[in-house]
């Protein structure tokens, strides 16, 4: 991180940016912006991917292009101001990483390329008019199939040999919380599981949340994808424990952090073909016709340790099937 100056805009949100992306002018390098929710240590994980990966397609930072990092650190309420902050700079593409990056990003420019590296539901949040044509300056690669929260769901009472009360902590500010909820109701009334869901609307209600699902007796839960459970995830990690609560994510940092189970996409591989297409952008390709892309590659990780802390055992060919035990 020593090649970048940061900047503390008000309200404490991290910025930076190389010197040199700062120059104006028509001898001025193409400049990437990123708009991030996360902080700027969480999200270097994700970014170190795409910056190796537009050395590989010959952009040579300083040389042919240069970066700027804006991260909300965890705050969501943070990004609109960022993403104007962002606009002022004139990059020649914006990577939004989260979906809340992304609408905040629209939502102060109609021109500036943006692409998505985890778009949920674009369609129905007006980002773009369809996958295959999205047809503004959004593109970008979706975090899922529509279904994955209902997969998610499966495999937690697979792995609990069959459930029959599951919970479900949800932000009730996600502007995708209607999807994701709905793919979990479907799966449960195919699995004739009954759901308890639990929405919160800060972080500061986290401690409530597990107490309501301890006194509901739910044998397990299901942790829906968001940037703000992913911002507390060892603390939402440690409340599981304590709880005993076997808990599934969508993302594989959670079991990093201490729970059980994630399957979903794998970032880094999205972070690797964002490059690609920001690497289209910059050649002259519209983001409005380069359609949206599937994720090329899903995990399944497990934490034993976990597992073991909170007295369950894990079926010998469930772990077989697992890309990653952590143990």
């Amino acid at each position: 991180m020593h090649r970048r100056e940061f900047i503390a805009l008000a309200g404490g949100a991290a910025v930076a940016w190389p010197r040199a992306g700062l120059a104006q002018g028509p001898a001025r390098r193409p400049l990437v912006g990123f708009l991030a929710g996360q902080t700027s240590a969480a999200g270097a994980r994700y970014t170190d991917v795409f910056v190796q990966r537009m050395r590989e397609i010959g952009y040579a930072e300083r040389r042919d292009i240069d970066f700027a990092y804006f991260h909300a650190e965890g705050d969501m309420a943070r990004l609109p101001a960022l993403a104007a902050e962002l606009a002022r700079l004139r990059p020649g593409v914006v990577v939004a990483t989260n979906i809340q990056a992304t609408v905040a990003m629209r939502q102060v420019t109609g021109t500036i390329p943006i692409v998505g590296t985890v778009l949920t539901d674009p369609v129905a949040l007006g980002l773009v008019a369809t996958q295959a044509r999205p047809g503004g300056n959004v593109t970008g690669i979706l975090l899922g199939a529509d279904t994955l929260p209902g997969k998610q769901l499966a495999l937690a009472v697979e792995i609990l040999r069959g459930s029959a009360r599951m919970g479900m902590l949800l932000n009730a500010g996600s502007p995708t919380l209607a999807s994701q909820r709905k793919s979990v109701e479907e799966s449960a009334a195919v699995l004739a599981t009954a759901l308890v869901p639990v929405e919160i609307a800060a972080a500061s209600e986290l401690e409530a949340a597990f107490r309501t699902l301890s006194r509901e007796r739910v044998d397990g839960a299901i942790v829906v994808g968001d940037p703000m459970f992913f911002f507390e995830r060892s603390r939402i990690a440690d409340l599981a424990i304590a709880a005993r609560l076997p808990t599934v994510f969508g993302l594989r940092e959670h079991v990093e952090a201490g729970g059980l189970m994630s399957y979903g996409v794998d970032q880094r591989a999205n972070f690797r073909r964002a490059a690609e297409l920001v690497d289209r952008i910059l050649k002259g390709m519209k983001p409005g016709e380069l359609p949206l892309e599937l994720p090329t590659r899903f995990e399944l990780v497990i934490n034993l340790k976990t597992a073991k802390a909170i007295g369950i055992t894990i079926p010998e060919q469930f772990l077989v099937r697992a890309d990653e035990v952590i143990e």
